[in-house]
């Protein structure tokens, strides 16, 4: 079983284009889409060997948190079914105590019908976040969060692992990018993404093996390190920060930001952006990943493959 929460009535269709690649000579007359076939693919693999239930939790803060997790925890219900999960929400109001998050956790670490949960972040700000992540147990931890798993990770242990990076790492196997030796530049060290991204891309496993930078908000010249890079994945939350003159001839581009934009042109009033610049960055790339419709597909793949293996209990007896 997997369990979220923040789910509403609120239905969003997830498009499944993972990646543009991108005829540099040819890029205005021509460019060829590479629509989402790993991610099915992967979702099928689940199904044949289906796992029991999985939980979720999660609250919204403001109006367009509380949306952006409905819809968030939608995709993974929708995938749930998908894959032939029995799936379960749970949702609390903004001012539920920690305490009582809590609790709802224990309840779920000692369900044995649940097989793993997620909580989805983020939280209100009266809420300690690890305090919450580490309440999980890290046999049931379909996010790959909890420091047990983070900490095998570190250490090319089995584990859960991150399901961006993760997702990441399998798009990069789908389309056949080499990392061997490859100058990789993440931008961005948070926990859910840009350290364990670092250390994926740093594993001796078949898409590891980079040579990899993280650059942050103190980091100086970030341009002149994102030229050198054969790899960028951009993970700041800074809509079209990376532009054109940050990239070299042929990079591959993972774009991991999804921030919402005003857009007088859309019914909603907005759009998501990404935290590149793709109209002027994508005819310089071999590959690129859109937003929406590139990493977010493959982040809710790797959920449902982490609670299949906690349901065969591969990583942990």
């Amino acid at each position: 079983m997997f369990a979220f929460g923040e789910v509403k009535n609120y239905i969003y269709i997830c498009s499944l284009k993972l990646f543009h690649q991108s005829k540099r000579n040819d890029y205005n007359r021509r460019k060829k889409d590479c629509r989402g076939h790993q991610s099915p693919h992967r979702r099928r693999g689940c199904r044949d060997e289906t796992a029991r239930r999985e939980s979720a939790i999660s609250r919204g803060d403001h109006r367009g948190t509380r949306r952006r997790k409905r819809k968030l925890c939608s995709h993974k219900i929708k995938a749930c079914k998908e894959c032939g999960f029995e799936g379960e929400t749970i949702r609390f109001e903004d001012d539920v105590t920690e305490q009582r998050l809590l609790d709802e956790i224990a309840r779920l670490n000692a369900d044995p019908s649940v097989d793993a949960f997620i909580v989805q972040l983020p939280l209100p700000r009266h809420i300690d976040a690890q305090r919450v992540i580490e309440a999980i147990d890290y046999r049931k931890d379909a996010d790959g969060f909890h420091p047990v798993n983070v900490g095998r990770l570190s250490l090319g242990l089995p584990g859960f692992r991150s399901a961006t990076p993760s997702g990441i790492i399998d798009l990069l196997d789908a389309y056949d990018i080499e990392t061997r030796g490859k100058r990789a530049v993440i931008l961005g060290r948070s926990n859910i993404v840009g350290k364990p991204m670092a250390m994926m891309l740093m594993d001796k496993g078949p898409r590891g093996n980079a040579t990899v930078t993280v650059c942050n908000s103190a980091t100086r010249d970030i341009a002149d390190i994102t030229r050198q890079a054969d790899i960028i994945v951009a993970a700041m939350g800074q809509p079209g920060f990376v532009t054109a003159d940050m990239v070299k001839e042929g990079a591959v581009i993972i774009d991991v930001g999804t921030t919402r934009v005003p857009d007088t042109t859309s019914p909603r009033g907005w759009r998501l952006r990404g935290d590149v610049d793709f109209d002027n960055v994508a005819p310089k790339c071999s590959f690129i990943s859109p937003v929406p419709g590139g990493v977010g597909p493959m982040t809710i793949c790797s959920l449902m493959q982490n609670t299949l293996l906690a349901r065969k209990g591969q990583l942990y007896s």
